[in-house]
């Protein structure tokens, strides 16, 4: 063979393996979504990954419950976990020191930020290609736009309530457009109205019921834009301190939510703990699921972190605990009434929650795990709570997160290496939600006598599971609280 021909091979060889390099590369992921050219198929699709894109949630940077920006930040709940230094981005948070130089970028507000914007992006995209389309190729074109542009409202009415002012993505910007924009584009009440448009072209234009679950429908955009108002109407200034409060915003929340009741769709859920599943109280939910052939399922990760770390059943990792002040708020006076403003007086235990102790508001049971208590409204023994189950009681406590947990046994719940997942739903929005968003309307044009039957209705409506009630009457805990 001489030079030439050596050469000719050579060049044949390197050409072969790279085509076949590149064709043994380029394999499209499973699960890949491409827009392609318009069609109805692609146009469902693109709506389904935007329904998907907003539950796409993780325990270390929480997109839908939002437990480590809101009852941590508060007074509600401690960070838990192993120490300050566990999970320290989220102690940050709880000690008000939000921003840090050295904040990692793959947990808390970044990873919510990127989060909310990818969903952000999969209701755009879904937007282009439904524009595309004519409504006589797609007979439910108008209403696919409508759940899109809810499911956009949704996340930015999310990031602006975090970050107060954002950058506004729709879907006429191009990627360049999009780098360009700042978040200084409107001023803080245009920005309310920008995201308002979303849900108002939802009241106009999403139907009444949905034949499939999840999806979004009119009540849901009605009841999301109440919401929205009523943030609104409490009209402030640079340094975010109140300056007025628009009355005129506040008979469109009355207004809104009366649509919402008035439909005579919802009703408050009978037994609290069964409120989560697409019962008669959820107006919007996050949907989750299992067992749905893939590895995992499309589970809830977000509250993953706290389950208590030292039961049996768990084993992970003692994170968003109660606080001593949310336990107190539970005490009740001899006839059943909170103790407004000396609740705090006296530090609740569980030694206190007997017969022979204080009377408290027997829903305390519904949220935190107590010493001695059942877990989940269960009397096994395996269920009673006990000290031993908290990770670190000298920094945060011994009590611990319930209420957003699940029962080991339920055919919910799944544990993925050491962390737990479930396919409960996670609601956006409830009836009891709406009612109290009127109330709260109602009182702040001082109308008090309007708002009292709708706060009434949403005390006295849940009733205890029948294994609570076995278990807590004879303890006493049941003290005319109504």
């Amino acid at each position: 063979m001489n030079i030439k021909n050596i050469k000719i091979y050579v060049i044949a060889l390197i050409s072969l393996l790279a085509v076949s390099c590149k064709d043994y590369l380029e394999v499209e992921p499973q699960g890949f979504i491409q827009a392609g050219d318009p069609s109805v198929e692609s146009a469902e699709g693109l709506v389904t990954a935007a329904y998907a894109g907003v539950g796409n949630d993780d325990m270390v940077g929480p997109t839908v419950s939002m437990w480590v920006y809101g009852s941590v930040r508060s007074d509600d709940a401690y960070k838990g976990g192993g120490g300050v230094g566990d999970m320290d981005i989220f102690n940050n948070y709880e000690q008000y020191n939000i921003t840090q130089p050295t904040q990692s970028w793959d947990a808390g507000l970044p990873y919510t930020w990127e989060n909310y914007y990818s969903a952000i992006s999969r209701a755009n995209s879904a937007l282009r290609m439904l524009n595309q389309l004519t409504d006589e190729e797609f007979d439910l074109r108008t209403t696919r736009i409508a759940e899109a542009r809810f499911l956009r409202g949704h996340c930015h009415f999310m990031l602006k309530v975090l970050f107060k002012y954002i950058p506004y993505i729709d879907e006429t910007l191009t990627n360049e457009q999009i780098l360009q924009t700042t978040n200084r584009e409107y001023s803080n009440d245009e920005l309310w109205n920008t995201i308002a448009e979303d849900f108002q072209y939802g009241v106009d234009n999403l139907p009444a019921d949905q034949t499939e679950v999840g999806r979004a429908n009119k009540y849901a955009a009605a009841a999301y834009l109440a919401k929205l108002r009523l943030y609104q109407a409490y009209e402030q200034d640079e340094e975010n301190q109140v300056t007025n409060i628009n009355q005129s915003r506040l008979q469109e929340v009355i207004d809104l939510c009366q649509m919402v009741i008035s439909s005579g769709e919802y009703n408050l859920q009978p037994d609290f703990a069964e409120n989560f599943f697409n019962g008669p109280e959820s107006i919007f939910a996050i949907q989750f699921s299992i067992s749905d052939g893939t590895t995992a399922g499309r589970l809830n990760f977000e509250n993953g972190l706290n389950y208590p770390h030292g039961a049996p059943q768990y084993g992970c990792c003692g994170f968003h605990q109660p606080s001593q002040n949310l336990v107190n708020a539970f005490a009740t006076d001899a006839n059943g009434l909170p103790k407004f403003d000396t609740f705090n007086d006296v530090a609740l235990s569980a030694a206190d929650i007997t017969p022979t102790g204080v009377t408290v508001d027997p829903r305390v049971d519904h949220s935190v795990g107590i010493d001695g208590h059942p877990y989940k409204y269960r009397n096994e023994d395996a269920y009673i709570f006990s000290n031993s189950w908290v990770r670190d009681p000298g920094v945060y406590g011994y009590f611990q997160s319930m209420k957003e947990q699940q029962a080991a046994d339920c055919s919910c719940y799944k544990k993925q290496g050491p962390f737990m997942g479930v396919s409960k739903n996670i609601d956006i929005i409830r009836y009891a939600d709406v009612l109290l968003m009127q109330a709260e309307a109602y009182i702040e044009l001082g109308q008090q006598d309007m708002a009292r039957p709708l706060i009434n209705q949403v005390k006295f409506a849940s009733v205890l599971p029948k294994v609570l009630a076995e278990l807590v009457l004879p303890m006493g805990l049941l003290h005319q609280t109504t």
